[in-house]
């Protein structure tokens, strides 16, 4: 393990340790640090590739498998035969090379289940992934970004109220909330897990893509490998 890696857990584990008590000054007592180097850590240069030079402010395309990966997560609401409306986040990972995607969802948006979520991409993409690129949403903070540097990968955020730099990741909400969850009636999330991974096969394996020219997005990559 190299020394940034250790500092990266170290920093995980007293920010972890402030979160389970719900305080700061006795966390960073019990770690022999100053509260105000506790509160730089999310927002500036003390952590890896975060800060200024890790915003991105140019769309652009990669050509390399897991080059790019844009994550993002959206609020939504189902519909069921009986009762009020069902609240759920769906995150989403796309690859920018291939559209090959991975989808879960969840009951809330927090930072636990976008680890959870990174987690999932990592073992459901077959290839290695490089760059994890989202925006600055609370589920996407030190925590997350500290897990993500633990697996070996970089985490950058794109430019503040610049959805369009993610536009791969935005537009394939639409397509799910056309296709697939406009189209269903909520029956319990085992029945919604479900449909969601039948509709994540079939996205990446049978759905032609107009980005590709009608292939599909593993047409894209076993490609892209070969």
């Amino acid at each position: 393990m190299t020394e940034e890696q250790r500092e990266i857990r170290r920093k995980k584990r007293v920010i972890e340790y402030a979160e389970r008590n719900g305080n700061i000054k006795t966390a960073c007592r019990r770690f022999g640090i100053a509260r105000s180097t506790f509160y730089l850590w999310p927002l500036a240069g003390s952590v890896p590739r975060v800060g200024r030079r890790a915003v991105h402010t140019h769309r652009y395309e990669k050509q390399v498998p897991g080059h790019h990966v844009q994550v993002d997560v959206k609020f939504l609401t189902l519909k069921r035969k009986r009762g009020g409306p069902v609240r759920r986040y769906p995150y989403t990972a796309i690859d920018d090379a291939t559209r090959v995607r991975a989808l879960k969802i969840y009951k809330r948006h927090t930072q636990a289940n976008a680890i959870d979520f990174i987690d999932y991409v990592v073992e459901k993409f077959p290839f290695r992934i490089q760059t994890i690129r989202t925006d600055r949403g609370h589920e996407f903070q030190a925590l997350f970004h500290w897990h993500v540097a633990d697996k070996g990968m970089e985490h950058v955020y794109i430019k503040a109220r610049t959805p369009q730099l993610n536009g791969k990741v935005e537009r394939s909400h639409r397509t799910d909330k056309d296709e697939f969850y406009q189209l269903l009636t909520y029956k319990g999330d085992v029945d919604l897990e479900k449909k969601l991974a039948v509709w994540e096969r079939f996205y990446n394996n049978d759905r032609p893509h107009g980005a590709h020219k009608g292939k599909t997005p593993y047409e894209v990559l076993r490609e892209k490998l070969s």
